[in-house]
């Protein structure tokens, strides 16, 4: 993967703009307006109910009404401009980040979208499209945005979230501009590539996947029939445990917790609970109170938890929302404390409530009509049924399980870094390509 192996153009000129230093000598440099010009049908009266959304994961899909990024859709659909096939659609407020594609798709877009089309016929779409998505293309942007908005980091620093480009800065922009031969061959060439690039991207992705899939299965196989394979088994007489060691015991939560609902106090740190990584051990950070929305003004109402807690959220226990508790803390008051009243670790009870099996005994006791509206009271996690081993195997299972993970999480690391070298070349090979620091015809 090393893009100084490919040859390069003879000669190079210098081309005057922000974002490319040099091009072959034989290329163009023309702004924007050269190729392109902008098209502001609008929508009005109504042409097309299909709307289009624009992502930086995804480009510009159809809009889905799950939310899978764009703006949310409007009421008023003539509130819309058009965009058509082979348009180059951009977020005016989000290019500098990569919020730009080529759409396959007539529909219409939101008024704070560019679509652009090209007014030469031999001008090659799929070229401008590599052109306009070239991270090197987006930064150089920066300098032409407008009406900045800021937020502030936990550590004081301003971030930049949103820069609105105009049309009469974009239009101005400079382009690569080579023959229409060398266009198609950088496209075939780039098309090659980057598929084979894609494609070593989806095994490894798929292998972390596998990867996951595999710690969660052993992990579940431990918490629910331990360590021992030869441990001679009985049936628990519950159909979603199934098979335990014959000296483990199947018991009600509360026969070993207690719900408690002591209020905390200012001093304490405030926890909160992930479907993902369980109770957090410190307190947000402002910088990700801001990004979740989180506003803590009255305390009063927060609940203390003690190392050695079990804590949930009752709307989000169906989905894995549990944990145990390893700082001195206070969590929502839409949480529940189960504190032990038998000596257990809680760690181990964490990885056996976070198992999709128990995770279903949850969802299956919570309340409520639609899903965002379900609760996990403490009189229904109460009565569930857990597994009870020797506590000298809980803290085995729990050590195995962070062996475990430590080894599998040091696999899935090595992967991570493998795709992110990936797409860095994937990057650069397209830089490279479409500015003509390499040849390829």
């Amino acid at each position: 993967m090393n893009i100084a192996a490919f040859p390069k153009y003879e000669h190079y000129r210098d081309t005057g703009s922000d974002w490319i230093e040099e091009l072959p000598s034989h290329w163009e440099v023309q702004p924007v307006r050269a190729n392109f010009a902008f098209r502001n049908e609008k929508n009005d009266p109504v042409v097309t109910e299909d709307i289009l959304s624009l992502s930086i994961a995804n480009g510009v899909t159809l809009y889905n009404e799950e939310g899978r990024g764009g703006n949310k859709r409007k009421d008023d659909l003539t509130a819309y401009k058009i965009a058509r096939p082979d348009d180059i659609v951009l977020n005016s407020m989000n290019v500098i980040v990569g919020a730009v594609g080529r759409s396959k798709y007539f529909g219409a877009i939101s008024p704070v979208y560019y679509a652009m089309y090209a007014t030469k016929p031999n001008t090659n779409i799929s070229y401008y499209d590599r052109v306009f998505s070239n991270s090197a293309f987006q930064k150089g942007l920066l300098r032409h945005g407008k009406g900045i908005l800021m937020k502030l980091s936990g550590t004081g620093q301003l971030n930049t979230i949103r820069m609105k480009i105009s049309q009469s800065d974009l239009k101005n922009v400079l382009l690569p501009s080579p023959p229409p031969d060398e266009q198609k061959a950088i496209v075939s060439f780039l098309d090659g590539k980057c598929a084979k690039i894609d494609e070593a991207l989806r095994i490894k992705e798929e292998q972390i996947k596998l990867l996951a899939e595999r710690r969660q299965i052993l992990i579940q196989q431990a918490v629910t029939r331990g360590l021992n394979p030869a441990a001679p088994m009985k049936d628990s007489g519950i159909d979603w445990i199934g098979q335990i060691p014959a000296h483990w015991e199947v018991r009600r939560n509360f026969t070993l917790f207690r719900e408690t609902k002591k209020s905390g106090n200012a001093t304490l740190p405030v926890l909160s609970v992930s479907i993902h990584s369980g109770v957090s051990k410190e307190e947000l950070s402002e910088e990700d109170n801001i990004r979740s929305i989180v506003k803590i003004e009255d305390r009063t109402s927060y609940k203390e938890v003690l190392r050695g807690d079990v804590a949930y959220n009752m709307m989000r226990a169906w989905q894995g929302g549990i944990g145990a508790v390893h700082t001195h803390g206070m969590v929502s008051p839409a949480y529940v404390v189960a504190r032990p009243i038998v000596t257990l670790a809680a760690d181990y009870f964490e990885l056996l409530y976070r198992t999709p099996a128990f995770i279903a005994q949850m969802d299956a006791g919570s309340k409520g009509i639609t899903d965002f509206r379900k609760r996990l009271y403490w009189d229904d996690f109460r009565n569930l049924f857990t597994i009870a081993p020797p506590l000298d195997e809980q803290k085995q299972i729990i050590q195995y399980s962070d062996e475990l993970s430590e080894k599998i999480g040091k696999a899935i690391s090595i992967k991570e870094d493998q795709i992110a070298a990936l797409k860095e070349y994937k990057t650069s090979l397209i830089n490279a390509a479409v500015t003509g620091k390499i040849k390829v015809i």
